[in-house]
């Protein structure tokens, strides 16, 4: 059982102290200390209680090991995306990520654009054949474009309605990407539920999206998720 992490972990992302859920669900705070040490378990009305305030299932709670965060993922936070006009470009093949980024790289270049701010997400849209045959997937990115950039005719420029978001920041998010970026959605997705975090998806909003950059020289990965 996982329960004593699991709570430690939801306290955690809900910014409780162990006083303040000792308060909420009518114990001590030596009892919630216990219960996150393994040294007692929860009485199964008391289960049901915290269940309820972290909006999780009693099997998650107990079973899964939903503590995935460590040093590496940091400074969870809702903020507002301000709205914003861009070039996009979606590659379907095996390694679709790094050619729509490249591909955008070139356009910024062309456009004079010495320090280009690219996004990106997931491209969902694929047949089963592409994704069992070929062994493909999809990838989008986004060139943002400043204010004095008007691309010539033929590049067909969207634009991004302001937005809010949830935020969580991995650093060095490639030393093990396919384990280090899905946990990232993941905690973020579980910060939101746990906080009951809210909002309303604009027309034109991106779902998801990734943001690299270096800070200090060390590779970071901003990940946002529209609040719905």
């Amino acid at each position: 059982m996982n329960i004593g992490s699991n709570l430690q972990f939801l306290r955690k992302m809900s910014g409780l102290t162990q006083e303040a859920l000792a308060e909420k669900v009518d114990v001590s705070r030596q009892t919630i200390s216990k219960w996150e040490l393994d040294a007692a378990c929860p009485e199964m009305n008391k289960l049901i209680e915290l269940c309820d305030l972290f909006h999780c299932t009693m099997d998650q709670l107990v079973r899964e090991d939903m503590n995935v965060a460590d040093d590496m993922y940091s400074n969870m936070r809702c903020e507002w995306v301000e709205p914003f006009r861009y070039l996009q470009y979606t590659v379907i093949s095996s390694e679709p990520e790094a050619d729509a980024i490249e591909h955008l790289k070139r356009t910024a270049s062309v456009l004079g654009i010495a320090d280009p701010q690219i996004i990106g997400w997931d491209f969902s849209h694929l047949t089963q054949e592409q994704i069992n045959v070929y062994n493909m997937h999809g990838y989008a990115a986004a060139l943002l474009l400043p204010e004095d950039v008007t691309p010539p005719d033929g590049m067909t420029v969207l634009t991004h309605p302001r937005q809010y978001y949830a935020v969580i920041t991995i650093r060095e998010p490639f030393t093990a990407p396919f384990i280090t970026i899905p946990n990232a959605y993941k905690i973020l997705l579980t910060y939101i539920k746990t906080n009951g975090l809210c909002g309303k998806k604009e027309k034109g909003a991106i779902e998801c999206f990734e943001k690299e950059y270096k800070a200090d020289a060390i590779d970071h990965m901003d990940i946002y998720i529209a609040l719905t």
